[in-house]
């Protein structure tokens, strides 16, 4: 009998975690490889170079929203494909979208190298910060085309019905960033180089196996001679427009923070602010994780027109992610101190801006997971256009209002607030788009 894929069995919660699980253990490992870097650069560099991390922050976001873009989008064009059973083109179109990241990713670094000695300039920063910033983004730089590789080798083995093997790539990219970090930085003496070095190598692991798994035909996936469409192209760009947004707006959002900081706080504010920004990062990947996980679901579904299946996936996916976000808010509030203590020692600056930063920007993940799937779920049913007004609105337009307008009245506290205050508003916003949308997709 010949064995059932995931999109024909019944869609069940424990068919949907078989299929999504992977899918989370391995965004919340890769979140892991950025948490790891400003663990041994504060502790054994210091704050200074943790500040630089995150001021670099805001390049590296521009350098992978392209490749997010076409991962995302092209994901969702393809498996619509397969769910269409236009198999043969949606491989040719899976070859040819892999070849544009590539070319792609060689232009970006190249331009991130043309620009900058021109990119810290005119923040007012100090000598020592800026030179770990430039030292930082130049060894990163290096690794462009693995990591927009390991973006799309991601999605697509998850698409392909590799989870799993997403997952351990994941894993063991983890480990060698965790095991290069100690290496490099405290072994070989190479500073925030090794640091980068380190990440590089640990996301080049799912590109380098990626290759080989979609290099065979047993694949689902599978490379085959590409196919220059250009309406794939622009539907698959069209599609992701919203997780491009996304990133770009993140980098944009990220510098405001920054500036803001710079100016109330100075470059300790700069530091806190990453501390925090790490946990609702790896809060974040909680709901990211369950999203691209049953994203291909979504797409094939939508494609097959199966209105009943759709409907639960989409059902018991609200219900998932309202657990996790009441987990996610508990254990934020009762691991505070221990949290930012890993980061920052205590009784000092940077430690109790943390500390009360986390506390208030802790209520934004009651709505935080809610607004990522209403997007993820508009991109899964090629909606572009609506996803990007969701992901653009809660990234951009609601967080530049509450940076603009909390700090002025309530000063420090006014930063921290703006997080929780414009997912709140992109909550509204992705009620009445879910709403909106109901009949015509059937969910």
């Amino acid at each position: 009998m010949e064995k059932q894929n995931v999109y024909e069995k019944p869609v069940t919660l424990g068919n949907i975690l078989r299929f999504a699980v992977p899918t989370i253990a391995m965004t919340v490992f890769m979140s892991f490889y950025t948490m790891v870097d400003g663990l041994f650069v504060s502790n054994l560099i210091g704050t200074d170079a943790l500040s630089a991390i995150n001021l670099t922050a805001p390049v590296i976001q521009l350098v992978t929203a392209v490749s997010t873009m076409l991962a995302t989008g092209g994901s969702a064009v393809i498996m619509k494909k397969m769910g269409e059973q236009k198999t043969d083109e949606a491989k040719e179109d899976f070859t040819f979208l892999i070849l544009v990241n590539v070319i792609v990713g060689i232009i970006m670094c190249a331009a991130g190298y043309f620009f900058m000695d021109s990119v810290f300039a005119g923040m007012n920063l100090s000598a020592d910060v800026e030179r770990y910033c430039v030292e930082y983004l130049s060894r990163y730089l290096m690794f462009t085309v693995p990591i927009l590789l390991m973006n799309n080798f991601t999605l697509y083995m998850i698409a392909g019905e590799r989870a799993a093997l997403s997952l351990i790539c994941s894993v063991a990219g983890g480990i060698l960033n965790m095991a290069l970090d100690y290496v490099l930085i405290a072994g070989f003496d190479m500073g925030i180089s090794g640091a980068a070095i380190a990440t590089g190598l640990g996301y080049s692991v799912t590109a380098v196996v990626g290759l080989f798994v979609f290099s065979q035909k047993k694949s689902l996936l599978h490379f085959r001679k590409p196919v220059f469409r250009l309406k794939v192209l622009a539907k698959a760009a069209a599609n992701g427009c919203s997780e491009m947004a996304s990133a770009l707006v993140t980098g944009i959002i990220t510098m405001m923070f920054n500036w803001t900081m710079l100016l109330y706080v100075g470059e300790d504010g700069v530091a806190a602010v990453t501390i925090i920004m790490y946990v609702l990062m790896f809060a974040s990947s909680l709901y990211t994780g369950y999203s691209c996980g049953v994203a291909p679901m979504i797409s094939f579904y939508h494609g097959e027109q199966n209105f009943r299946k759709l409907r639960k996936l989409v059902g018991i996916s609200m219900k998932v992610i309202a657990a996790i976000s009441g987990i996610t808010v508990v254990a934020s509030l009762c691991l505070t101190r221990p949290l930012v203590s890993v980061f920052a020692r205590p009784n000092n600056l940077v430690y109790d801006l943390a500390v009360t930063g986390n506390r208030i920007c802790t209520a934004a993940l009651l709505f935080i997971g809610f607004n990522i799937f209403a997007s993820g779920m508009f991109t899964a049913l090629s909606n572009g256009i609506v996803s990007a007004v969701l992901a653009f609105s809660r990234s951009f337009v609601f967080m530049l209002a509450a940076m603009l307008t909390l700090p002025l009245v309530l000063g420090v506290n006014g930063i921290w607030l703006a997080t929780p205050a414009a997912e709140l508003m992109a909550l509204a916003l992705s009620a009445f788009m879910f709403q909106k949308y109901r009949k015509r997709y059937g969910y």
